[in-house]
This record gives structure tokens, C-alpha cells and sequence, in this order.
């Protein structure tokens, strides 16, 4: 599956690796807040190289349905139950900073993108309760949200709010244009090369399968940190939801808002001016990464309920993005524990990275030279609600549940014998050689036959029948069928079976 975004040849300008070169700063991660971080500190002077594992976008940027909205579905709400209003507050201001520095970067630089009215949506009482208490929580932070009688949907609703004058985009346009300001402004783009280490010292040494490079810091903008320290692949939950694009027939009414629901599973709807004319856009039915039997069952349901209330639309296009939820609901940026001072990072957006994404970089800029951001003071310094506390432990107590029932599972799978040994196209089943859980796919006509143990902390794999990958149920990293890393903690691939 191929997301609408990453259709399509878009030609990224990117640059050699140099190994054994020394920059003020390396980025690692070409995603909005990679490169967003990047352009503000090559915009300082600082000599700053972005070091990224596949290429701009191939992470959740370019996987993303890109709303750019302070009306977040209920994540506000949310954030209330476990934090005083201040603090909601701050998050509120961090992400107004972010969006505002973002449609200003798409308004100078001539990026397309289109101002929609964000809407949160209910169909169930349990949904129109979640409604009402958003609704409070947001104008108590401030935002001119409004409730709405008939939100403009082809079905029926029980409670609406609107927050007028938000944005969507094409994602990959977004990062185009970071990736020329970057560079512009003497910044190295490298795709291609993937970071296996950081190592702190006198400054940082920055180890990647091409070799090593050197800096006075390093930023992490992986989606999760691939260093363990400070433990954050403990405190994130993998989320892994589905988005389509469809053509609709002139007789079909198309809603051009941005719409979210309140309930589970979850509906996204938005548009997109396309140059063959305007797609619609639904998303939802997300799930922990590693964990659902069938992810191409969850995509089929968000394709059927889309022809249902779209009679006549015909997919263009499926895909998935992978996104972390904190366990207390609060993103994470700033200084990585154990790292010196000279190790940042950011993770945790809940799927709102568009904004998220840029104030955690202008945090990340500030920080490093020397800004000051009070709403940025107010996240760093939250305490953890009992409810957050709770959360984490139940988060981890399931983590260590599922890992020992995946063992289990793979110590009663079937042998590796020449009898089952290739499963049918599209398929992957886990084997056992010996003792050791093997991974064996076939995709595109091709068998592969990998390590079923992830490379992070020894996870069995499960096999995802949408995206035609082996996905971890611990912490959510995901391999390709021949074992490369796609997203995740891990940075070492799926050694091969023999």
C-alpha cells in the first residue's frame, strides 16, 4: 500500500554522506519535525546535517492525512482528566505557535494548502457526552469552538462542534519545501543511511551503517526514540490506523470540512484537491501496532463504510501510518535523560503531529539556543495524574503479557518443513526451526524466510496482512517481508533463516 502522499515521483534534492564530517548538529529523521528543526537551526548559522534511514517522508509525515487543526477529536478533554487547565492550556499554546509558524512557512514560500473548518463529531450518547465535555475544555483553553446542529455529514449525528479556519495540506509538499529551506540555508540532507548509535563524550559521535560522523549535539525526530534511554518506548503506545482516498461521483455530496469522531473506532474524513479533481479522504479503525489477527480486515471495514455513506466512490488509493500516544497523553520533546544535554528528542504526537510536530521543534531550537517558550515550561515541568501512572503500568503489564504469549504461540507452532515451508502469496506464517520462531512470507512471488524475533527486546513478530510486513506487538517496530527495519525503537534488521 501506497499512501496518496508518496505517489508519484517527487524528486527531493538530497546530499552525499561524508563520513567522518563534524556539524554543529545532526538531525535524524526527514519528517516535519526533523526537517522543521533543521531549517530553523541552518537559519541560525549552525552547521546542521539530516540523516534519515529511508527517504523524506517514508515515515508518518508521508503517511499522515495532514490536518493542521487546534480542534484535535477529543484530545483535549482528554488532557483534562489527568492535568489542571493550565496545563492544557500550555499544550493549546504550544500547538497555535505550531500551527501559526507552519501556515506562515506555506504562505512565504508559495506551499498549496486550504483553509477548512475542523469538526468533532458523535453518533452514540457515550460519543455526544465525549462532545460536550470537549467542547468545555476548549473554550476553556480559549479556542472559538462552537457547537453545531447539522455538521454537513451523509449520516446521522448526536452532537457537533466546529472550530472555524484551520488548514490541511498535502504533507509532501510541506517537507519539499522545509528540505529547500534547509538546504538553502546550507544544511546536508541524507537519505539512504540509517543511525545505528549515539555515543556522548566530549561531543556526540553519530555511528550509521556508512560510517561515523561527529557534532556537539544530535536530535532525535524518529517518530520514537531508537535510543532506550529514559525508557520512552515504555511510556508510548504504537498505534497503526488506516486511511483511504476515493474518487466520488458528481451525484454524491462531499463534505469539504475536517471531521473526526468521538467514538471507537474512529472516523477521519477531509478532501483533497487533486489534479484530477477532488478526493475524499477517510481514516480510522487504528489498533496496536502487532496485535490485530487481520489489519487488512480493519482496512476493509473503513472501505466498506465509506461506499456506504459515499455511494459510487472508488478507492484510489490505501495506506497506513504508525503513531505513539503517551501514556499520560502529553507529547515528550527536550533533553533526553542520560544523554549530557547533548541528546533531544520528541515523540508521542497522538496523531497530531502537524502541529505537534513544529512546536516541538521550535522547543527543540529554543533549547538548544537558548530561547525560552513558557508554554514549553509548563509541559516539561507537568506532573503525571494518578490516571497517567495507572495507564503506564497497565501499558507495561500488557507488554509483558503479550510477549509471553507470543512465546508460548511460537513454541507450539508447526516445524519448518519442506511441507509448510511456503506459504501462499501475500501470506506469512511463523514456523519453528528448532526451537527458534521463524518468519516466513511470500510476497510478489517471492519467499523470504527471516528471524521471527525483533531486533529490539525479542518480541515474536505477527504478520500484517495490509501492509505485507512483520510487526512487533511489544514496542512497534515493523520489518519488511526480508527483514529490513521500517518504523519503530529497533535499527537492526531481521537477521535471514537459512
Amino acid at each position: 500500500m501506497t499512501s496518496l502522499w508518496l505517489d508519484g515521483a517527487r524528486a527531493i534534492p538530497v546530499d552525499d554522506f561524508s563520513p567522518g564530517s563534524t556539524y554543529d548538529t545532526v538531525v535524524v529523521g526527514a519528517g516535519i519535525t526533523g526537517l522543521a528543526t533543521a531549517a530553523l537551526l541552518a537559519r541560525s548559522g549552525m552547521r546542521v546535517a539530516v540523516v534519515e534511514a529511508r527517504s523524506v517522508g517514508a515515515g508518518t509525515t508521508g503517511n499522515t492525512t495532514a490536518k493542521l487543526s487546534l480542534l484535535q477529536g477529543t484530545v483535549l478533554s482528554g488532557l483534562r482528566r489527568q492535568y489542571p487547565q493550565k496545563v492544557v492550556n500550555a499544550y493549546v499554546e504550544a500547538n497555535r505557535e505550531g500551527q501559526a509558524w507552519l501556515l506562515r512557512h506555506l504562505q512565504d514560500n508559495a506551499v498549496p494548502f486550504q483553509r477548512r473548518d475542523a469538526y468533532t463529531f458523535a453518533v452514540s450518547d457515550k460519543g455526544a457526552d465525549r462532545v460536550r465535555s470537549e467542547l468545555a475544555v476548549s473554550r476553556a483553553a480559549g479556542l472559538h469552538v462552537e457547537e453545531v446542529p447539522d455538521p454537513g455529514l451523509p449520516f446521522a449525528t448526536l452532537g457537533a462542534i466546529r472550530l472555524p479556519d484551520q488548514a490541511q495540506f498535502n504533507p509532501m509538499d510541506v517537507l519539499e519545501s522545509l528540505a529547500a529551506d534547509f538546504r538553502a540555508h546550507g544544511g546536508a540532507l541524507v537519505d539512504g543511511v540509517r543511525v545505528r548509535g549515539v555515543s556522548t563524550g566530549s561531543g556526540v559521535s553519530v555511528t550509521t551503517d556508512a560510517g561515523t560522523v561527529h557534532a556537539a549535539r544530535v536530535v532525535l525526530a524518529t517518530g520514537i526514540p531508537f535510543l532506550d534511554r529514559g525508557l520512552y518506548f515504555a511510556k508510548l503506545r504504537a498505534s497503526q490506523s488506516y486511511a483511504a482516498a476515493f474518487r466520488v461521483p458528481a451525484s454524491t455530496p462531499v463534505p469539504h470540512g475536517m471531521y473526526l469522531s468521538a467514538e471507537t473506532p474512529g472516523r477521519s474524513l477531509r478532501t483533497y484537491p487533486s489534479d484530477t479533481g477532488e478526493l475524499l479522504i477517510a481514516g480510522g479503525n487504528g489498533h496496536h501496532v502487532g496485535r490485530e489477527p487481520s489489519p487488512r480486515a480493519r482496512l476493509d471495514e473503513l472501505l466498506d463504510w465509506t461506499l456506504r455513506h459515499f455511494p459510487g466512490a472508488e478507492a484510489t488509493h490505501t495506506w497506513s501510518g504508525e503513531d505513539y500516544q503517551a501514556t499520560n497523553l502529553m507529547p515528550f520533546f527536550g533533553k533526553l535523560p542520560r544523554g549530557g544535554g547533548k541528546i533531544l528528542f520528541a515523540t508521542g504526537y497522538n496523531k497530531w503531529g502537524m502541529s505537534n510536530g513544529i512546536a516541538a521543534a521550535l522547543a527543540i531550537t529554543a533549547d538548544i539556543l537558548g530561547g525560552h517558550l513558557p508554554w514549553a515550561d509548563t509541559i516539561h515541568h507537568r506532573i503525571t495524574s494518578p490516571a497517567g501512572a495507572v495507564s503506564a503500568v497497565g501499558l507495561n503489564a500488557d507488554t509483558v503479557k503479550t510477549m509471553a504469549e507470543g512465546w508460548a504461540k511460537a513454541e507450539t507452532a508447526a516445524p519448518d518443513t519442506a511441507a509448510n515451508a511456503v506459504p501462499a502469496e501475500g501470506a506469512g506464517v511463523i514456523v519453528r526451526h528448532g526451537r527458534k520462531p521463524v518468519a516466513v512470507s511470500t510476497v510478489d512471488g517471492v519467499t523470504c524466510r527471516v528471524s521471527a524475533v525483533c531486533t529490539h527486546m525479542r518480541g515474536v513478530l505477527s504478520w500484517n496482512d495490509a501492509e505485507k510486513s512483520w510487526d512487533c506487538p511489544l514496542h512497534g517496530s515493523r520489518f519488511t517481508p526480508s527483514g529490513d527495519v521500517l518504523q519503530g525503537p529497533t535499527t537492526a534488521r531481521l537477521p535471514g533463516v537459512d
